[in-house]
């Protein structure tokens, strides 16, 4: 099949602004042949998108995103996982225990920085009680205090910004592991932020795919073309697959769209039966 995909979208289950119905009518009008939901530390979104995705000819891949303990910031996606496994709705308990005291924690270093906003404010852009950093930037330019949600998120919000609270439940090797459990595939998404220099990414990436790890973000919307062409070569070296997604989270950040991210980016089809064939070559050799 030829055609362009997209493996790192958000619903509003998440911290995007579009139902997931909604995301796979977005991504039919753009053309995708197929898309990963990949909502953070939940799978409410999945079986909506999936019949969704048989209505609009879009292909739907199962997926979450999770972040995970580490000194900046590193999330681990998971495709194709069983989406109702109680492995992963045991995990995903204790996970969102962890990401409510991250959101007070977020929302009290904001206001410690003089901004007025409150939990409630960020659940009334957030119906589903998934409070993400998006929402508390989208909730900064809305009061005049930034220009744009990227500009709160980029000033205040992001890893190292006096507003971020890192407070994670699953180590990277943990959430290797229980997608693995969960019958999926591990990917790193942008390990750019992760903010690692060369050997000690490398050293990392080594790690986790002893843990069972299959690849990484290859494409990305944040990559310019150098670093594409480093991460999918240090993919290649260390063994690893690679995926690719936009990161898209409809109005919550605007600047990126479905399947181009900032206006550039084609990933080919290609990669997601790299990632199918995989699979079937897993499931042939339990």
């Amino acid at each position: 099949m030829n055609g362009y995909i997209d493996l790192h979208t958000h619903s509003n289950c998440s911290d995007g602004s579009m139902t997931p119905t909604e995301l796979v009518a977005h991504a039919a009008s753009r053309g995708l042949k197929a898309i990963a939901l990949s909502d953070h530390d939940t799978v409410a979104g999945i079986d909506e998108a999936i019949k969704a995705g048989e209505e609009y000819g879009v292909e739907i891949v199962p997926a979450i995103e999770f972040s995970v303990q580490s000194d900046t910031e590193t999330h681990i996606l998971g495709f194709f996982i069983d989406h109702k496994h109680p492995k992963l709705f045991e995990a995903l308990e204790n996970i969102n225990k962890v990401r409510w005291e991250r959101t007070v924690n977020t929302c009290n270093n904001l206001r410690n920085l003089g901004f007025d906003v409150t939990i409630e404010e960020a659940l009334e852009l957030a119906p589903s009680g998934l409070i993400g950093r998006a929402h508390f930037a989208k909730i900064l330019a809305n009061k005049g205090y930034t220009s744009s949600v990227k500009e709160g998120f980029d000033k205040y919000l992001a890893n190292g910004k006096p507003a971020y609270d890192g407070t994670q439940y699953l180590t990277a090797a943990d959430a290797v592991k229980l997608i693995r459990e969960i019958g999926g595939l591990s990917f790193v998404a942008h390990p750019h932020l992760i903010r690692l220099d060369d050997a000690k990414i490398r050293e990392f990436l080594t790690e986790l795919k002893n843990e069972g790890l299959c690849g990484i973000e290859g494409y990305y919307n944040e990559y310019s073309e150098e670093m594409q062409v480093y991460f999918q070569s240090v993919a290649k070296e260390l063994g690893l697959e690679i995926c690719g997604g936009t990161d898209f989270h409809a109005k919550m950040k605007p600047h990126i769209e479905i399947g181009i991210g900032q206006g550039n980016m084609e990933i080919p089809y290609a990669v997601l039966e790299r990632i199918k064939q995989i699979r079937y070559n897993n499931s042939n050799n339990k």
